[in-house]
């Protein structure tokens, strides 16, 4: 490339080119659109990447039981009001509970390129949990005990627990997150973390499955960074983030430090 542009200086000086001509041509990378997104997560065997879900009768499928039966005591707690709103995961409604553990409320019509990305590591997250699911067929927890439930049950029965699709998803756009805000990474990771826990605290899935969730989305992350689509779109995220963050207030500490206080501690 060098030599190309040496030589092609000197062909400018002696007047017989434009200098236009002499511009190195740079290919446009598209941004990663949803489709993509779901098409490079269909690359990754979480099948065989994640372990098998735990068996009836073994010490884990126990522990799975004494997780969900403990946690129905949160049963109309503060965390159990937060798993409810924790249910909706929506690109805008899932960056808005990334707020407080990126700093500045994350408004999804005023961040276009990151509600993009976000969306798209979202699908991407979504395609990945399938093939695992059908491969497992794990039951739910409510399915296996009698216990509350943070959310109505009736679509839930007739899905598989393992591994936790919001865990995946919550796990997945976290990690995007704490690239483009690596001063606010434990912030969001441990908001990332709280967004599976409030699967088991909803009482909906399995804690194995939950963590299964947390393996799979970082999976997905780092499959989807072999992708010149993601990266060009992280690159986009990440100027407009820092752009959007340095002209907004951040969020009311307040606010904030009780939502730490009562994520921080592991509900199980």
């Amino acid at each position: 490339m060098n030599t190309i542009l040496a030589g092609c200086r000197r062909v400018v000086w002696l007047g017989l080119l434009p200098l236009a001509a002499c511009a190195p041509v740079q290919t446009p990378v598209s941004q990663l659109s949803p489709a993509s997104a779901r098409s490079v997560a269909a690359s990754l065997q979480t099948a065989e990447l994640l372990p098998a879900a735990p068996k009836a009768g073994s010490p884990r499928y126990e522990a799975d039981r004494q997780v969900f039966l403990a946690t129905r005591k949160l049963q109309d707690s503060p965390r159990w009001a937060l798993a409810q709103q924790d249910v909706d995961y929506a690109t805008p409604k899932l960056m808005a509970d990334f707020s407080c553990a990126m700093g500045a409320p994350l408004d999804a019509a005023r961040l276009p390129k990151l509600a993009a990305l976000v969306d798209a590591t979202s699908n991407a997250a979504d395609a990945s949990t399938a093939p695992a699911k059908k491969a497992n067929q794990r039951q739910r927890p409510f399915l296996i005990d009698q216990g509350a439930t943070c959310q109505s049950t009736a679509q839930l029965a007739h899905s598989f627990d393992y591994p936790s699709g919001h865990a995946t998803r919550g796990w997945a756009v976290g990690l995007v997150l704490a690239e483009l805000a690596p001063d606010r990474a434990t912030d969001v990771l441990l908001r990332s973390r709280a967004f599976g826990d409030s699967r088991v605290v909803c009482g909906v899935h399995n804690l194995s499955a939950v963590e299964a969730g947390a393996m799979n989305g970082a999976a997905v992350v780092a499959v989807l960074h072999a992708s010149p689509s993601f990266q060009s779109s992280l690159a986009d995220a990440k100027r407009e983030w820092n752009a959007y963050r340095e002209a907004n207030n951040p969020m009311p500490a307040a606010q904030c430090a009780a939502e730490k206080a009562l994520i921080e501690p592991t509900p199980y």
